[in-house]
This record gives structure tokens, C-alpha cells and sequence, in this order.
């Protein structure tokens, strides 16, 4: 059996004009785009002849007869604000059309897996494997000041159950999940999909800066205590520190100034810089090596780890059944890979010729999800 663009095209067609405006996808969690998105995906499940249930995290799950433990597929329907149309979607249209076709399949759309609007990355799958810090996420708000408890229990869901959400881990046998490629790696490869053999590691610092701030106009430079031109030169160093391996990734994610006047000396500099790479040993002779820089720098610098993840390897009886695809690592975070720690979990990329995700520019072409797709089907198939 294979899985046809056509029918990609005529599922996904049922989200046109949810969330999007001139600008890219808007579908934040728990809000009113959202949930109309959740109304494609109980049709879908209707369709498919699958109950639709909600876990304690908001998650959905359409579920087939009888009590599990099955194999399961899907992606997540929410987006980053001005994100594009297959990020997600493609992996949940997808896992419908492998449902229809492999008895006992469920197919899930987590909550939250973006993390746009409260910064909850991967919400729905913390909150499953029972790695969300509940307090600190329901307590979190949004740009608007509201809090994520509170859009939780306006959205029909109860954060006062959050803590529940991994009693449902048990009703998953394991989980292959179908993504676009947020790089240009199948397109490098000439293949329309691929394996993915597990994610990268992965390491996010939070730096401070304090210096002094003095008369820009007036004050020497061998006077000065800037932070900002400390802060320019350990963005430089992270970079440079990485060597020339082109799968070590580093970026400067954000900073921010003080009192970020014209006319003033940067006295106060927040700073973080991600670092993503497959050798877990290398990211962390990195980290010594730029808290070295940190230490040698010109204004006091406090250096602290914001998050880290060691990365994981996806279960080889799933990369087995996803046959002759050629393989490759994913520097993304993934639903499937919180899974992974837990269960025997998967996932299958879609060629992204440009790379380009997380903007409207994002695009596949149907026919490589096809290809994609009928991957995931032959490998569920043998899974179940």
C-alpha cells in the first residue's frame, strides 16, 4: 500500500484559512485558532473511525477500538507566531492516512510543541514522560499577562491534572513520528525522505554581563567597563570555538541591553547562546572552553546553563522498519524524541529543498511527503 500526494493535499485542505494570515501560520496554544484546528482533527479521527479523547496535558489522541496498548503516530497542530503550513499539520494529515490503512494506529497532536506563547516547548510530551516542572508551567504568561493554567482551564482542560498526564504513557506501544526537514540535508542527499537516526544533543546558555555605564562621548576606551563589546567578543569566541565542523551549530539567540542609550556605555548585557551537536563530548569541552573566555573577560561575566539535553538515539527496530531510507541526525527538538526516552519511538523527514521553516516561506512538495508518508505506513505495518 502507498499513500498518494493527492490525498496529502485534499487533508491538509481542511486547515486552509485556520490561523493564517498575510503574514504565515498563527496557531498558538490554547486559543481560538487553535481549537479549530483541533475541530479538523476530530473529522479526520471520525473519518478513520477513531474516538477522540484529550489527556490531562490537552494533548488529543484518536484512539481505536479496545484498550492498548498501540503504536501511534502524529505530529502537533499549534505554530510559532508567523510559522508556516506544514510544520505539524503534515505529520498529523499523515498519520490519518496510515490509519485508515493499519488496524489499531492512534494518531496524537500534542499540546503545545512549539512553546510560542508561553514558552513551553514540547508541552504535551514533557507533561507525558513526566519531565514537565507543573508549578512553573501553569504559573507562566503570556505576552497579555495571562497565565497558561488559566488558558488551559478556559480551553476546556484542567491544569489541576497536569501531574496525571504520564498514567497515559502506558497506552503507547511506541510512536513514529512524520516531520518536514528543518535543514537542507535530504535535498543535499537527493532523497524525497529519510530516517532520522536520533537528535543532536544539545546545550542553551544564559550569560550576564555587568559592566559600567559611562558618557559614550567622553570616556576612553581604556576607561571603559562595556559590556557589550564583552558580550561581541564571547558571541565570537562561541562561534570560533566550534572549529570548522559544519555539524557543530552555534548561534548568539538573544540579547538584551542596558540601558541601551545612544549616548551611554553598555553597562549591563543579557546574553544566551545555543549549541547544538551529535557528539555529546565535544559540547562539553565547549562549554569549558568559551567559561574560560568568560572568565578572562574584561567585565564580570556569570555564566549558567538555561537548558541542555543530551540528546538521544531512536529506537533501532523503528529505524529497521523505515527499510532503505538513508539516515540523518535531527539538531531540532521533537515530540518524538521526548518519547524516545521512555518508549520505542522513530521519525521520517520530508525534503525541504530550501531548509526554510518557522516562516511562511516553508515549504514541501506533496509528492515527497507522499513518498514520506508511504514510508510511515510500511513501518507500522510491520510495528503492529
Amino acid at each position: 500500500m502507498t499513500i498518494a500526494a493527492a490525498e496529502l493535499r485534499d487533508r491538509l485542505a481542511g486547515l486552509e484559512g485556520v490561523g493564517i494570515r498575510e503574514d504565515g501560520v498563527w496557531r498558538m496554544a490554547w486559543t481560538e485558532e487553535l481549537a479549530a484546528a483541533e475541530s479538523w482533527f476530530r473529522e479526520q479521527a471520525a473519518a478513520a473511525g477513531l474516538r477522540v479523547a484529550r489527556d490531562p496535558a490537552g494533548s488529543l489522541w484518536a484512539l481505536p477500538g479496545g484498550d492498548g496498548p498501540w503504536w501511534a503516530t502524529g505530529s502537533h497542530l499549534d505554530s510559532v507566531r508567523a510559522g508556516g503550513r506544514f510544520d505539524g499539520p503534515l505529520g498529523v494529515a499523515a498519520g490519518f492516512a496510515v490509519a485508515e490503512r493499519v488496524p489499531g494506529v492512534a494518531v496524537l497532536a500534542f499540546a503545545d510543541e512549539e512553546g510560542a506563547r508561553f514558552n513551553t516547548p514540547t508541552f504535551g510530551s514533557r507533561a507525558l514522560v513526566g519531565r514537565l516542572d507543573v508549578a512553573d508551567a501553569v504559573a507562566r504568561r503570556d505576552d497579555d499577562g495571562v497565565a497558561l493554567g488559566e488558558a488551559l482551564r478556559d480551553f476546556g482542560a484542567d491544569p489541576d491534572g497536569l501531574a496525571d498526564a504520564p498514567s497515559w504513557l502506558a497506552r503507547l506501544r511506541g510512536f513514529v513520528e512524520l516531520h518536514i526537514d528543518q535543514t537542507r540535508d535530504l535535498e543535499r542527499l537527493g532523497a524525497p525522505a529519510g530516517a532520522v537516526t536520533g537528535l543532536a544533543s544539545r546545550l542553551r546558555l544564559a550569560l550576564e554581563l555587568r559592566g559600567r555605564a559611562d558618557h559614550a562621548g567622553t570616556t576612553r576606551r581604556h576607561e571603559r567597563a562595556d559590556a557589550l563589546a564583552a558580550a561581541a567578543r564571547l558571541m565570537v569566541a562561541a562561534d570560533e570555538l566550534a572549529g570548522d565542523d559544519p555539524d557543530f551549530l552555534v548561534t548568539a539567540s538573544r540579547i538584551l541591553v542596558e540601558p541601551n542609550a545612544f549616548t551611554t556605555v553598555p553597562a549591563h548585557v543579557r546574553l544566551w547562546i545555543d549549541a547544538r551537536t551529535p557528539d555529546p563530548a565535544r559540547l562539553d569541552a565547549w562549554r569549558a572552553a568559551l567559561a574560560e573566555r568568560a572568565a578572562a573577560a574584561a567585565v564580570g561575566v556569570e555564566l549558567a546553563v538555561a537548558s541542555q539535553s543530551a540528546g538521544v538515539a531512536f529506537d533501532p527496530a523503528v529505524r529497521a522498519a523505515l527499510g532503505e531510507l538513508p539516515e540523518l541526525v535531527c539538531y531540532a527538538g521533537h515530540d518524538a524524541g521526548i518519547l524516545a526516552e521512555r518508549i520505542p519511538a522513530g521519525m521520517v523527514f520530508v525534503r525541504n529543498a530550501t531548509g526554510i521553516s518557522h516562516s511562511p516561506d516553508e515549504h514541501v512538495e506533496l509528492e515527497d511527503a507522499a513518498v514520506a508518508a508511504s514510508a510511515l505506513l510500511r513501518a507500522l505495518e510491520a510495528l503492529t
